[in-house]
């Protein structure tokens, strides 16, 4: 089946802290060959207490993206407002395109 969100695509946030905010998708978790949850960049933020190691020396507090489910981002088109994605065939090609405005998205 095929990816209506992909790395790299500007969307924003339905749902809890961030709400409303856009970020781009910096990777994607599948599950059964499906997206399940998107890492979008500088999102989403929480705090994760390392202890010291070899690769981190000094440990402490770091701040990092959480994950948040695919069904609760949404693409941003070129308005600037979130839409739904859909497919269809255009020369031969199947692509992605904004609900809203119906402009292809990456194609």
């Amino acid at each position: 089946m095929a990816a209506k969100i992909k790395k790299g695509d500007s969307v924003v946030l339905l749902t809890g802290k961030d709400k409303g905010r856009k970020g781009t998708v910096t990777k994607v978790v599948t599950k059964d060959g499906l997206a399940e949850r998107v890492l979008v960049q500088g999102l989403n933020m929480v705090q994760r207490h390392t202890r010291p190691s070899q690769g981190n020396p000094q440990g402490g507090i770091i701040n990092k993206e959480a994950s948040v489910h695919v069904s609760n981002v949404s693409h941003v088109d070129s308005n600037g407002k979130p839409t739904r994605v859909g497919f269809r065939i255009e020369a031969d090609k199947k692509v992605r395109y904004a609900k809203t405005t119906g402009d292809v998205i990456n194609g």
